[in-house]
């Protein structure tokens, strides 16, 4: 189990007006934004109320008892994913346009409902789609859509549990030598790819530099540029394990970053909780299917991974 992750610690850096200030102003500097003094000054406090906000939900959801948990831990994503959003635009909410969710779900049928085939949708604007183009420089998400299982099939976490209920694994382990990533050759079996199509398909879906160095009998071996841990697409990381892992999904989610996979997840179980009582509440006193462990560990993962990304997000502006 993943323990509760340590806002009073990580976040105390950014709990100082002088601090967020000085903070955002490089920030802005760095886009060659306009009044960027002022415009720190002015987004200081709003970005720590954020992440203080932010702070209170998620410390709210670990005593909540399950049945509201996903809301609780929903917008206290939300709120601090604004205050993410405040580091690359100053006039942020500058429409109501922006602060509607972004996605939508479907309604609900009362029987064969199934959990993992139940869908959202991207919508037009929104906090979602905003928050991928300002973020991650992600746009026309519009129209798509994507179902809870396939977003599970996402969080390297929950790879363990895949193993365990299906007898089948979603993500390889990869490993790490200094700036060396390894992957094992049966994940050319697994994509049924020869070497070299593998090494385009990596780099074609990788933000950062990554270069072919070697093959062993049993590995292939990359070397990489400016490594993080809470956006190396298309890899995921686990801070839980301390380790990175390919998704052996080849779907479209394989080049969202992780923190959206979150907030979809979130946003759904958010709307469960809330419009779908007697659906949720059977769920949870009653337990028929395997619904229940993966949103229950899903649940506890994102408890700590959810900040951690925002704190991983942030902590890469400061450099």
């Amino acid at each position: 189990m993943i323990h509760p992750f340590d806002f009073k610690s990580s976040f105390l850096y950014f709990f100082s007006a002088n601090t967020s200030q000085e903070f955002l102003k490089k920030c802005y500097q760095k886009q060659n934004l306009d009044q960027a003094e002022q415009k720190s000054y002015e987004n200081s406090y709003p970005f720590i109320y954020y992440l203080e906000h932010g702070q209170v939900y998620y410390e709210q959801a670990e005593k909540a008892p399950l049945v509201i948990k996903p809301i609780l831990f929903f917008y206290g994503l939300v709120h601090l994913v604004k205050a993410c959003i405040l580091t690359v635009d100053p006039n942020y909410p500058e429409t109501t346009s922006v602060l509607a969710h972004g996605v939508s779900a479907r309604k609900r049928k009362k029987q064969q409902y199934n959990f993992f085939q139940d869908e959202v949708k991207f919508q037009k604007s929104g906090l979602f789609p905003y928050m991928g183009e300002k973020l991650f420089h992600m746009k026309h998400l519009e129209g798509e859509k994507t179902t809870m299982g396939e977003l599970f099939g996402q969080i390297p976490e929950l790879n363990d549990l895949y193993s365990q209920t299906e007898g089948r694994k979603t993500f390889l382990e990869a490993g790490l030598e200094k700036d060396k990533l390894i992957l094992p050759k049966v994940i050319l079996d697994r994509f049924h790819m020869t070497e070299s199509r593998f090494v385009e398909y990596l780099q074609s879906k990788s933000d950062s530099n990554i270069s072919f160095q070697e093959s062993e009998e049993s590995a292939l071996k990359f070397k990489m540029e400016n490594l993080n841990t809470y956006n190396f697409k298309p890899l995921r990381y686990s801070p839980d394990a301390g380790k990175f892992f390919f998704p052996l999904a080849k779907d479209e989610l394989i080049d969202f970053p992780e923190l959206l996979i979150h907030y979809l997840l979130l946003y759904n179980l958010s709307m469960i909780a809330r419009y779908e009582t007697e659906w949720w509440s059977e769920l949870i006193k009653m337990m028929p299917n395997k619904d229940y462990p993966f949103i229950q560990t899903f649940l506890q993962i994102t408890a700590a991974k959810g900040p951690y990304l925002i704190y991983q997000y942030l902590s890469d502006k400061k450099q």
